[in-house]
């Protein structure tokens, strides 16, 4: 059960060790040792020496390592889909899914490292030129930090790890402190791979202290995060000359035009308002409803997620597990409980049990409520009436953030007018905005971050162009 340091290949246990407990039963389900800033310190000293080595690697070794631990995860899908269960409390069929993206994800950043190279130049192109041979090629980038959040706790690391090993760097992974045994089950595998690349992945546990002693230090030279918008303010503010990526929060948002399939609409939201109860940063928050069909919706939208199942994360057929933490359930219910004074209706009875906070439907909501101007990473989803497009665009744009939105119509030219002026990183037609396909590229405008993952854009982030002129 216990989940150990890493140092590269080398493992350093403490005798001071955190419990994690279960947010469903509150039973300890892992334990792993409390690191601080030497050992990040430390970490980072043995992946500067590592990156030299990970240069020199050849590209298939790297491809057949991630190959192989993809073949690993899969002997060990149900092990670690289990653990992701124990440690967030995820829904067993959602944690299976995980993984099974997580291999995805690793056998592509594979597959993509194999053709991206590098490009000739015409330097003889403009009249101040020459003819030459020119190109350009692309390196690692060196030691790469990944800090990871707890609502995906293995395949948001694979979106950092895959990339950057493949790619030829060394990294330093700073893991969400709710599931650190998933991600030592997955770094081992890395770690202990035949064709591993020595000591080019460490592993340090541990919170603020920790975190910045990684991002302060001048060894790295690409920072890779996913969490909060605060604490990405304080990376920007802190890292120094670095590159910087930011995956950070959302306040996703949808429009039900009146040509909609509105049964598919509704089912579709209910599904991206609600999954891993809505702890998801391309959760669906915002629906706003052609004045016309929004009664019919909500009443279709009220039915469909009243079918959810909320219940032992441990039972096949739930689809809703408890939230992460108490203060999750009291900050939703805030939420709910504010918009209730100002005048919205619950069109399901609020309920609490526990971490389980049911999924809550809330109609008559306007753009001043604070339930729908900031992020509430809970399953809340709030109803907006609106007469049009055109009344919804502004309004849909006119908050902070710009990760993904979508709109559900038949009419054609509203589909192009959608693409063309939503603030957001993504778009999506005729589903949820928190569709999202790792091979895409994903990332968002405003609060919601800089840069982009997807292994083949991670790829780009992480590596530095180099330029060659041979005259």
């Amino acid at each position: 059960m216990q989940a150990k340091i890493f140092f590269g290949s080398l493992k350093a246990t403490k005798e001071n060790m955190s419990e994690r407990k279960s947010p469903y039963d509150g039973e300890v389900v892992s334990l792993a040792p409390i690191c601080d800033a030497e050992d990040a310190k430390k970490a980072l000293l043995i992946a500067k020496e590592a990156a030299k080595e990970a240069k020199k690697s050849t590209l298939s070794q790297r491809c057949n390592w991630l190959l192989d631990v993809a073949q690993k995860l899969k002997e060990q899908k149900e092990d670690i889909a289990k653990t992701i269960t124990d440690e967030v409390g995820k829904p067993i069929t959602f944690s299976r899914i995980e993984v099974e993206r997580c291999i995805e994800t690793v056998t592509l950043s594979a597959e993509t490292m194999r053709t991206m190279n590098g490009e000739t130049i015409n330097t003889d192109a403009m009249n101040s030129g020459k003819k030459t041979m020119a190109f350009f090629v692309r390196e690692p980038a060196g030691v790469v930090v990944a800090i990871t959040p707890f609502n995906f706790p293995l395949n948001l690391i694979a979106h950092k790890l895959a990339p950057a090993l493949v790619a030829g760097n060394a990294v330093v992974l700073k893991p969400t402190p709710e599931a650190p045994l998933t991600a030592y089950k997955f770094a081992k595998l890395f770690i202990e791979s035949p064709y591993a690349v020595p000591n080019a992945l460490s592993v340090v546990y541990g919170d603020t202290e920790v975190g910045s002693a990684l991002i302060t230090s001048d060894i790295p030279r690409v920072i890779s995060f996913t969490g909060s918008v605060p604490v990405g303010a304080i990376i920007v503010k802190n890292a120094g000359i670095k590159k910087v990526s930011l995956e950070l929060g959302g306040n996703a948002a949808t429009f039900i035009d009146k040509s909609a399939d509105l049964l598919h609409a509704a089912a579709r939201c209910a599904l991206g308002a609600f999954v891993n109860s809505g702890q998801v940063c391309i959760s669906l928050q915002r629906i706003f409803v052609h004045a016309d069909i929004y009664d019919s919706f909500a009443t279709l939208m009220a039915e469909e997620t009243e079918k959810l199942i909320v219940g032992s994360p441990y039972n096949e057929n739930t689809f809703m597990g408890p939230l992460i933490d108490d203060a999750a359930c009291e900050r939703a219910m805030g939420w709910v409980e504010s918009a209730v004074k100002e005048g919205a209706v619950a069109l399901l009875k609020p309920c609490r049990e526990g971490r389980m906070f049911y999924p809550c439907v809330m109609a008559n909501v306007t753009d001043d409520m604070a339930i729908v101007c900031e992020e509430v990473f809970a399953p809340i989803v709030s109803l907006v009436k609106v007469e049009s497009f055109e009344d919804a665009l502004p309004r849909m744009n006119h908050v902070p953030y710009g990760l993904q939105f979508s709109v559900f119509t038949n009419d054609l030219a509203l589909t192009k007018q959608a693409i063309s002026e939503l603030d957001a990183g993504g778009v999506v037609i005729n589903d949820m905005p928190t569709l999202r396909f790792d091979i895409q590229p994903y990332g968002g405008l405003k609060l919601s971050g800089v840069g982009r993952e997807g292994p083949r854009f991670a790829i780009e982030e992480m590596t530095e162009i180099k330029s060659v002129v041979i005259c």
